[in-house]
């Protein structure tokens, strides 16, 4: 899993790099969005990424959730994960995918086709598992959020959110007994 995290931190920037560059000529620092970067974006990305993973925890802590396959939450509890872990982890994806998606994808797609891609890709827009879909659809407007405020916030704001979220998530996952 910490193989994955450097794949993600690592590799998953460099497609969204390649797109920006070819079809819209950016260098490495305007896709970095560098000019961009403040206290401000990343307290309400931070912000933002807690609050709404207190939320998707309520509603993932309902009965209706107890007889998903595969829980996330078991798993990452078998796997003996540090809360150093969760925090790699969380950074990585926080990092990895923002570059990947906000900064290079979404200049394509728009940030409504992206979000829904994104929710997708990660496998929680299921046909053949309701509380996959169901699991999908609270995260959605999340992903909304961070999509849509990429616009006015930047890109630190949209790391920073989806980083904290995550290990907050992470925390809980590890933590539960």
């Amino acid at each position: 899993m910490r193989l994955l995290g450097w794949v993600t931190l690592l590799l998953f920037p460099i497609p969204g790099y390649l797109m920006q560059y070819f079809f819209n000529d950016l260098t490495w620092i305007e896709f970095l969005d560098l000019e961009r970067y403040s206290i401000i974006s990343l307290v309400y990305g931070l912000e933002l990424g807690i609050v709404y993973a207190f939320i998707a925890y309520f509603f993932m802590s309902a009965p209706f959730f107890e007889k998903l396959p595969n829980r996330i939450d078991t798993a990452i509890r078998k796997m003996n994960f540090s809360f150093q872990d969760g925090i790699f982890l969380s950074l990585c994806a926080g990092i990895g995918e923002e570059l990947l998606f906000r900064a290079g994808i979404q200049s394509f797609l728009g940030p409504f086709t992206t979000s829904i891609f994104f929710v997708a890709i990660h496998g929680y827009l299921n046909p053949f598992n309701l509380r996959f879909s169901v699991y999908g659809l609270i995260v959605l407007p999340f992903i909304f959020m961070i999509s849509y405020g990429f616009d006015t916030f930047g890109l630190l704001f949209c790391m920073a959110a989806h980083f904290s979220y995550d290990a907050i998530l992470f925390t809980f996952m590890i933590k539960k007994d």
